[in-house]
């Protein structure tokens, strides 16, 4: 058995951090600015985020992975025409004026509903047109915001209600997607740190690969990759470790258990490392001893649907025009339906990566048939199982930037068939 070799990937450092920390501060007003031309654009005078991940993209503010069950209304964040105003309780009130010093922090503790009159009231709105509405007056004058944009699939249909009947001269506004367009294109310093999170990812399952030998579990082996990441530059993972051994790879998102690891069986990793707050993805079927020919067919067949989108991509980058979402899922969907594998492959082909692990753009047969964002960076991940017999899915993480003919793939770990154990 011959490991490959992945180049040694350097932690990130100090003075890292302290540059992409500096880089968000200066990309914010940016950020704000094109939210607020859609607020304009769509005449509502404020906007109620939710999200974390937009929370730390617009404000600064960080929730950890899953704390927003807990947070209760901390995190959540108001913009209005000239300022942004983010909610915390006791506990966060620290963080929240330490990472957010350009906003107004608000203390909000389980009552928000009884709060919000006078919230909304002390919003500065932004005009149809763009400009700065009229300058804030005293609360008991009533809201000047009239429509407030709501991050809708966020909060509770009760939250809502409550909110309606708060303050009714106010019109909550149900929107989607508005912050999540912006996430989509990615600046400089968001993909060094999805790179840089790749660079970890890559090094950990070389790590690993001694280690993988018949009669580990899978749970084993996760709770090791874990360790591996953790321990070489990465703040978090960037999801729990998927480990599947045998038929149970034909679990697209199963989790490990304590099946063993036995030859002549597939074993794959679907895993990602978390960099200062930005995520890779990575898959990788292994085959434990050499692998059978049904097995190594069904890679082989997965891989060249793989390369075909890659190859597609890169056409595109190099003529400078922007494929639409499906289009390429169609690309690489194709070779495995004529294979006779249609009803085996049944997720999308891709989806965007950054701040969550999935998000904008998506690529797959009922993905919007638009032209992809750019620059973006997206997984390419096309996969066959057979229920209750095996699975094999390829995945990688691609920058796209036609405007600047970059594509380059951020994942560096090796596609060909590794034989492990």
């Amino acid at each position: 058995m011959t490991l490959p070799v992945i180049a040694a990937v350097a932690a990130p450092t100090r003075d890292d951090l302290e540059r992409w920390a500096e880089a968000d501060r200066e990309a914010r007003p940016r950020r704000l600015a094109r939210l607020r031309e859609r607020m304009a654009t769509e005449q509502v005078d404020g906007y109620f985020g939710v999200r974390r991940e937009n929370t730390r993209y617009l404000t600064g503010f960080v929730l950890a992975e899953g704390e927003e069950k807990v947070a209760g209304e901390s995190g959540r964040f108001f913009v209005s025409a000239d300022e942004v105003v983010v909610l915390a309780d006791s506990r966060y009130r620290v963080q929240a004026e330490e990472e957010c010093p350009e906003a107004r922090v608000e203390a909000v503790y389980g009552n928000l509903a009884s709060r919000w009159p006078e919230l909304l009231a002390s919003l500065r709105p932004v005009s149809a047109n763009g400009s700065n509405g009229s300058a804030r007056s005293d609360s008991s004058a009533g809201p000047r915001a009239r429509r407030i944009a709501v991050e809708a699939a966020f909060v509770s249909h009760g939250a809502w209600l409550r909110l309606a009947e708060a303050e009714p001269r106010v019109e909550l506004v149900p929107v989607e997607g508005w912050v999540e367009e912006l996430r989509a294109i990615k600046e400089p310093d968001e993909i060094e740190r999805i790179h840089a999170a790749c660079g970890v990812a890559d090094a950990a399952l070389a790590r690993l690969l001694p280690s993988i030998r018949p009669g580990v579990t899978e749970a084993e082996l996760a709770l090791q990759l874990e360790w591996e990441m953790r321990t070489n530059g990465a703040e978090a993972l960037a999801f729990d470790v998927a480990c599947l051994s045998g038929p149970r790879a034909a679990l697209p998102h199963g989790s490990p258990g304590a099946r063993q690891v036995t030859p002549g069986e597939v074993l794959l990793f679907d895993f990602g490392a978390q960099v200062a707050g930005y995520r890779s993805d990575m898959t990788r079927t292994l085959f434990v001893g050499e692998p059978t020919p049904r097995d190594a067919a069904i890679y082989e067949l997965v891989a060249s649907a793989q390369q075909a989108a890659l190859e597609a991509l890169s056409r595109a980058v190099a003529s400078g025009d922007r494929p639409t979402n499906r289009s390429i899922d169609s690309t690489a969907r194709d070779l495995i339906v004529a294979a006779g594998h249609d009803e085996h492959f049944g997720h999308g082909l891709g989806h965007g990566i950054g701040l969550a692990t999935h998000e904008a753009p998506a690529l797959g047969r009922t993905a919007p048939e638009a032209p992809l964002p750019a620059p973006t960076v997206f997984s390419v991940e096309p996969g066959v199982y057979l229920d209750r017999e095996t699975g094999v899915r390829i995945e990688d993480l691609v920058l796209f930037d036609p405007d600047a003919r970059r594509f380059e793939r951020l994942t560096s770990f090796p596609r060909e068939i590794t034989v492990v154990g």
